[in-house]
């Protein structure tokens, strides 16, 4: 009986965080980074649930992101140290986020991502390559020279995924700061500390 009552209970709490998902409009990516909701019901009951990716997935998600089209770089400094596993979900979600949304109005440029494992902190840079806010032309790939004007803006879209990010990381007492760069791209950085309870 109690492995009956505790299976309801699953089934009431996974249905209660879909339709809070679905209600509030931040929809997170699937783990293996496709981007759809599968629906009411589509997950079978008894099917494994896969974990929440984290930094360790950091380089499949460059990979799709590069194939893609976007060539990334990725820096890591500081000795690596396991993190709790939500501070882990998110520095990845804030990576997955800034990287998507390069690639989305980026323009055919590129980004580099800072992963800094610093004291009781972990930060997070991802800088890209994209339209200059002085001039609205994006800086040239090549080397020389600037690119036409940018055909689709930054602020196109629903602008919840950053929201979303934001309120992820204060809940770790952290900061998120996103801004678009003067010599053109964006620039999405973040601190979560590692000594909160």
């Amino acid at each position: 009986m109690p492995s009956r009552a505790t299976s309801a209970l699953e089934d009431a709490g996974r249905g209660a965080m879909t339709e809070l998902r679905h209600l509030l409009g931040l929809l997170a990516p699937a783990p293996d980074g496709t981007d759809g909701d599968p629906g009411p019901g589509a997950r079978a009951v008894g099917a494994p649930l896969a974990p929440q990716p984290g930094l360790d997935r950091l380089g499949p998600l460059v990979d799709r992101i590069s194939f893609a089209g976007l060539p990334v770089e990725v820096h890591v400094s500081g000795e690596p140290c396991p993190l709790p596993q939500g501070v882990d979900v998110t520095a990845y979600r804030i990576i997955q986020e800034a990287l998507t949304n390069a690639l989305r109005h980026g323009d055919g440029g590129k980004a580099q991502v800072t992963v800094r494992y610093a004291g009781h902190a972990l930060r997070v840079e991802i800088l890209s390559t994209g339209p200059s806010v002085l001039t609205g032309t994006a800086p040239s790939v090549t080397g020389g020279g600037s690119a036409p004007p940018v055909s689709r803006p930054y602020g196109e879209g629903t602008g919840r995924g950053l929201l979303g990010l934001r309120e992820r990381v204060a809940v770790y007492g952290g900061e998120l700061d996103a801004r678009r760069r003067l010599g053109g791209g964006f620039r999405v950085r973040a601190r979560i500390p590692l000594d909160r309870p």
